[in-house]
């Protein structure tokens, strides 16, 4: 593959990547020496600063906080991440996310990593929090619209 690295991706471009088609947000890469752990493959953190990256920019793209400093914290609850085979430097490949459901001020992302087919899944609660974090703030009715309209997210509100 050969791909601007870090950029959204369109939904073909996606296809193009062979990811499948219900997932709707990525952005390409390549796995750097640093990521590699004494085995000389991906280290099991790596995947979940991936996740985090790509949890960034997804946030800006869906609306849900600019990451400025009067914007709502974004704090996760809970990250789990299941490995399915290794990688290994400088392979190509695409992080996928999207959110499955959301409630008032909270939301469950999925990930995924794809690199000539599945290596890894993972999950993530991500609440939305005031910028004291003094109580939880509300997820936005344009986010809660790309969730549904992109992802087909649930809403369990």
């Amino acid at each position: 593959m050969t791909q601007t690295y870090l950029e959204p991706l369109s939904t073909n471009a996606l296809t193009q990547l062979g990811v499948p088609d219900d997932w709707a947000f990525g952005v390409a890469d390549r796995v750097r020496f640093s990521e590699l752990d004494a085995l000389n493959h991906v280290n099991h953190t790596t995947y979940l600063r991936w996740f985090e990256s790509l949890r960034i920019a997804y946030m800006k793209a869906y609306q849900v906080s600019d990451m400025s400093p009067n914007a709502p914290r974004v704090v996760l609850k809970s990250v789990a991440a299941e490995y399915r085979a290794a990688m290994f430097l400088d392979e190509e490949y695409v992080v996928v996310g999207r959110t499955a459901a959301f409630r008032n001020s909270s939301f469950t992302m999925e990930y995924a990593v794809f690199s000539g087919g599945l290596r890894v899944e993972g999950s993530a609660v991500v609440v939305l929090l005031t910028q004291d974090e003094s109580s939880k703030a509300q997820l936005n009715e344009t986010a809660r619209a790309a969730m549904i309209a992109r992802d087909g997210a649930r809403d369990d509100r």
